[in-house]
């Protein structure tokens, strides 16, 4: 499918020299030239070497989006620079083929000084430009970043948001070859990111791009491969959905700190209002757009996953209200979801979760149960089985392949440990749908004209 090597990185390192105190790098400077005028063949460095980039190689196909992740400090930003050339490496080699359009740090590249409109001129120049091209693409660059009159400030003024507005509208407008993206995007507001995003995937039509996020989701979407760095070293390359959960598995594993979300009252999350079903459903069930779901069986066998091990899911599946497990279901009906674990160790404080994605790896909808029992102090003991369940009105699906990946943890939203981490639980296949647009379908409780109003 790809052939054409655009970017080719042959070996690459990048070391820093790291001093304990100013009079070192002084030491460093002289001595060693003093001890080969006198003949002294020892060696000493006064120095710490730190390695950004250890020994990296891979390729980037013409018409490839290649994602790099990995933790901060793990080297992405600084291999970005190095396949830009802001950078000159240590060892190896990096070789390009064509233009390269790079949104790099929040502002490199730009005069603080200067304004917007001297800044597109002066980063466009810098990426190939002549003026009278920059002169042609100049009012659709405008366009795109939408910052008005601001254009004429100087970017010293400018926040975050207007800054990368300005930034990746000069790169959308440069005719590039290659796009390299880091995470300057996550300062936008929404609307300039689906902007951005739409942009992105216009390109990938016919571009490479390099892309850098920690958005795991946004690199199972975008990606074609992924390269995940650790401490300047490639941990692994290959399938966008297998890498992002190893990373993913490896984080958990390594720290238990998550954001915290802020408490709501308990008593918001239970209710017992009856299901309302979109009118629409008997008409739809009775038609080719009924939107059958085959769920396939659980085989706990089969599943990969991550964890301490404390706890172990035994068991996942649907059933209808009535307690019957089912392995059928229709888009609009209200379920329940049951996870039964085995406690092997004492649990303190237990928090059991779903997530539903689509077979791109997205999160489209799930939940867990801290906020239900935030006020309950729950000990489980060792030899204790126990199951949670989630009643919930089954959303429409369009036709295609999703999965459930399922966890339990202990302790509370911002700090916990992972016990036993499912992915890919359970597999739902969607055969037919009425879903007209957009990921997943809601019932609908109503629509009509009000054909009476006066104008």
């Amino acid at each position: 499918m790809f052939s054409e090597t655009v970017i080719q990185v042959s070996h690459l390192s990048k070391y820093y020299q790291i001093y304990d105190q100013p009079k070192d790098r002084l030491k460093q400077f002289f001595l060693p030239r003093l001890k080969k005028l006198v003949g002294n063949k020892k060696t000493v460095n006064y120095y710490k070497e730190f390695r950004a980039i250890d020994d990296i190689t891979f390729e980037v196909k013409k018409g490839e989006t290649v994602g790099i992740i990995g933790r901060n400090g793990s080297g992405k930003s600084t291999l970005l620079q190095l396949i830009c050339g802001t950078l000159n490496p240590s060892f190896g080699e990096v070789s390009t083929k064509g233009r390269i359009a790079a949104l790099l740090e929040l502002g490199s590249g730009f005069n603080p000084e200067f304004t917007g409109r001297e800044n597109v001129y002066l980063n466009a120049s810098l990426l190939g430009l002549s003026k009278a091209q920059i002169d042609a693409v100049y009012p659709e660059i405008l366009a795109f970043a939408e910052i008005g009159e601001f254009i004429e400030q100087p970017i010293k003024t400018y926040s975050s948001g207007m800054l990368v507005r300005l930034a990746f509208a000069v790169i959308a407008h440069v005719n590039a070859d290659i796009l390299i993206i880091d995470e300057a995007l996550a300062v936008g507001d929404v609307f300039f990111t689906q902007k951005c995003m739409r942009f992105i995937r216009k390109f990938m039509e016919n571009g490479s791009i390099l892309f850098v996020s920690h958005d795991t989701g946004a690199i199972i979407n975008l990606c074609n491969k992924v390269v995940w760095l650790d401490h300047g070293k490639v941990i692994s390359m290959g399938d966008p959905k297998t890498i992002s959960e190893d990373y993913l598995a490896s984080y958990y594993e390594s720290t238990a700190t998550h954001k915290s979300l802020k408490s709501i009252p308990v008593s918001a999350r239970n209710t017992d209002e009856p299901v309302l079903e979109d009118p629409r459903l008997p008409i739809i069930n009775d038609s080719n757009l009924r939107n059958t779901l085959e769920v396939f069986k659980f085989d706990l066998e089969a599943s990969s996953g991550f964890g301490t091990g404390r706890a172990i899911i035994k068991e996942v599946g649907l059933r209808e209200m009535s307690g019957k497990k089912i392995f059928q279901t229709m888009g609009g009906e209200k379920v329940e979801l049951y996870i039964a674990i085995d406690a092997l160790s004492n649990l303190n404080n237990p928090i059991v979760g779903f997530t539903f994605k689509d077979k791109l790896g997205q999160a489209l909808f799930g939940d867990n149960t801290y906020l239900t029992y935030l006020s309950e102090d729950i000990n489980l003991e060792a030899g204790q089985v126990f199951t949670a369940y989630f009643q919930f009105q089954m959303p429409i699906f369009p036709p295609g392949d999703y999965s459930v990946s399922v966890a339990i943890a202990t302790g509370d939203q911002s700090n916990h440990q992972q016990e036993h981490w499912i992915h890919d639980a359970l597999i739902i296949k969607s055969l037919s749908s009425s879903v007209s647009t957009g990921l997943i379908g809601i019932p609908i409780h109503k629509i009509y004209f009000d054909l009476n109003e006066s104008s």
